[in-house]
């Protein structure tokens, strides 16, 4: 299951089952679970632990050193789950000292070409990333999240859970949950109401959500006041508990 060609470490922890392709190197303290795929010319160093059923294309450079010029050759980690689709010539560094120490990348995730998932940043789980999406230092993204090609991320934002951020879009201040923004920089454009459709979410549920955000960005109430008015709401309206979390730990601000 391991090519002749590859260069695979002593210390590394490969189930019997992982494929790995003509080319690659898997370095020192690198861990892969059973049932992954690894194709040809993909480096993969660490410390870095690697789930189950993962899919690794040709030419990606996975848990090598972060791109920061404050790291000075810490132990950090990467830390991916299990059924991603990583495809060509993507980039995911390990964390660093300054942050957790640690990225994270959750499970069932599609991440396209030439993607950079930078130092400490936390990955949720069935997120789309399209060709180029960029993610700087320290981002966090939540479940469901889809990112449109060539859209960036600026380091210590959020995307909240079921967010879509258009194409070519660049947030440079948090995205809240089920929210669509679009543009350079980023403004909410409404409620991502397909990706809710497709997720089995009501027609009740989506119109709950839909006046939530209108509460924020249509009825010029203060934040604090719509808070408040959506605290309230998700006593009996459980689905609006996502979009308060996200207005609540919002710490660079939300796109407007």
């Amino acid at each position: 299951m391991i090519h002749a060609s590859a260069i695979v470490s002593k210390t590394a922890l490969i189930a019997d089952d992982v494929e790995i392709g003509p080319y690659s190197i898997i370095g020192d303290d690198v861990v892969v679970g059973a049932g992954t795929r690894i194709d040809s010319h993909v480096v993969i160093n660490g410390p870095t632990t690697i789930g189950t059923e993962n899919h690794i294309y040709q030419f990606a450079s996975i848990g090598d050193d972060p791109q920061d010029k404050k790291y000075a050759g810490e132990p950090t980690v990467l830390r991916i789950g299990s059924r991603n689709t990583i495809r060509e010539f993507c980039t995911v560094s390990r964390g660093t000292t300054q942050g957790k120490g640690e990225t994270v990348l959750g499970d069932d995730n599609w991440i396209m070409a030439y993607v950079h998932i930078a130092h400490d940043c936390v990955i949720g789980s069935n997120t789309v990333f399209a060709n180029n999406a960029t993610l700087a230092g320290h981002v966090h993204i939540g479940d469901w999240v889809i990112m449109g090609g060539f859209s960036g991320v600026h380091q210590f934002c959020k995307l909240g859970a079921h967010a879509f951020l258009g194409m070519y879009a660049g947030a440079n201040r948090d995205v809240p949950a089920y929210t669509t923004a679009t543009g350079m920089p980023a403004v909410p454009r409404g409620i991502n109401s397909e990706g809710l459709k497709r997720r089995g979410f009501s027609a009740e549920q989506i119109r709950n959500i839909k006046d939530a955000y209108r509460l924020v960005y249509r009825k010029g109430m203060k934040l604090n006041e719509a808070i408040e008015e959506i605290a309230e709401r998700s006593k009996t309206q459980a689905e609006l508990e996502l979009f308060l979390e996200s207005l609540r730990s919002a710490e660079r601000g939300l796109v407007r």
